[in-house]
């Protein structure tokens, strides 16, 4: 069942999907997918000064609103319908999230009210070279320098806008055990390179570390733990826009089967394109509700994070591959050509796919947690 909002969550719903329509439709998303930057200044400003969007889920006392996951779920579901070129991702979702959680006062007065104010661009550097998103499996490497601080080195990659993200929250092994660590990005020892990605609306980096001079975030010694909830509150995050984007794959098949005449007949009156349709109907409203449900979950008990996570990280992947698959098939050869977004939907949803690491990795990961 769809989850149930307030009158407020609605409105925020609907004021985005104003403001996106307006300032991020097809044409704009083409544009900003090839620049190095690869997202509008003045539309990323408009987000925190307009709609105070980069302030979701920061508490008040560093510059944000103080709302919760569930209206951060929100807006990544319709940046996700949109396919918006944006840091948000990465910067709020991501590093916001992982800084919200750390309980390290001195990291939350320093970055959050930046990221808040829209004025610091973040993200989370965990994978690596062999491709596990698990943080016990990290082995860049942190080490103590002289006179106080630490240095980072090792390899990150698929970072998320990690090629011009101002801060790197860098997951490195220390002695003691994995923890995360602040990097500068333009620091020395920084050496960071945009990857050739399948999706072009999401910009994917390789970030390599030699000696880069970083401060601990977060708990000290083994912070695994910790790293479990920051990887199980990112799955969530992408989960809600992987739920945006599905939908707008069901309403745009939807749409072309309404309008798209054959045998003298809309093909949405033929058993067949009934049944992809409804079939991707249940789909989107399951990964809407796993999604909110994850979301909810984290608002009110995270200690209970990981199995409702791992849920929403294994449906909603499937759930958005499915659905743009389906509507480049009800779309027919159109659904193949560059000048149709049906390709860019697909294209979002095989890369997310493999963020956070994919479904079947996800379902291990839930089988154990529920002692399957």
């Amino acid at each position: 069942m769809a989850p149930i909002l307030t009158e407020e969550q609605d409105e925020l719903r609907a004021t985005l999907r104003r403001f996106l329509a307006d300032k991020s439709p097809s044409a704009a998303v083409r544009r900003w997918m090839e620049p190095a930057q690869g997202h509008d200044p003045a539309v990323w400003r408009q987000m925190a000064g307009q709609l105070g969007l980069q302030g979701l889920g920061v508490p008040e006392e560093y510059g944000g609103s103080g709302d919760g996951l569930v209206e951060l779920c929100i807006v990544l579901d319709e940046l996700g319908r949109s396919l918006t070129p944006s840091p948000y991702f990465a910067t709020v979702a991501l590093a916001g999230r992982a800084l919200a959680v750390s309980g390290d006062d001195r990291a939350k007065e320093r970055w959050l009210p930046a990221i808040a104010d829209g004025s610091l661009t973040a993200t989370l550097a965990l994978a690596e070279v062999a491709g596990s998103w698990r943080p016990t499996d990290v082995e860049a490497v942190a080490g103590k320098r002289d006179g106080g601080g630490w240095t980072v080195s090792g390899t990150k990659m698929f970072v998320v806008d990690g090629h011009t993200a101002d801060l790197l929250l860098v997951v490195a092994r220390a002695d003691t055990g994995p923890g995360l660590f602040a990097v500068d990005g333009t620091a020395t020892g920084v050496s960071r390179r945009r990857l050739d990605a399948l999706d072009p609306t999401r910009r994917l980096a390789r970030i390599d570390l030699d000696g880069a001079p970083a401060l601990r975030v977060g708990p000290e010694g083994d912070a695994s733990a910790y790293l479990r909830t920051v990887v199980d509150l990112a799955v969530v995050a992408l989960a809600a826009e992987q739920v945006g984007g599905a939908q707008a794959c069901l309403d745009m098949a939807v749409q072309y089967a309404k309008v798209r005449v054959q045998f003298g007949r809309p093909i949405g009156s033929f058993q067949a394109i009934k049944h992809k349709c409804a079939d991707m109907l249940l789909e989107v409203e399951g990964a809407r509700s796993a999604a909110y449900h994850a979301a909810s979950v984290a608002a009110r008990d995270p200690a209970a994070l990981s199995v409702p996570a791992a849920l929403a990280a294994a449906y909603c992947s499937d759930a958005f591959s499915h659905a743009a698959e389906e509507n480049i098939q009800i779309h027919g050869g159109i659904g193949y050509t560059w000048e149709h977004d049906a390709h860019l939907y697909l294209k979002r949803a095989k890369s997310s796919e493999q963020l956070f690491g994919g479904p079947v990795e996800h379902r291990a990961r839930l089988a154990d947690l529920v002692g399957i």
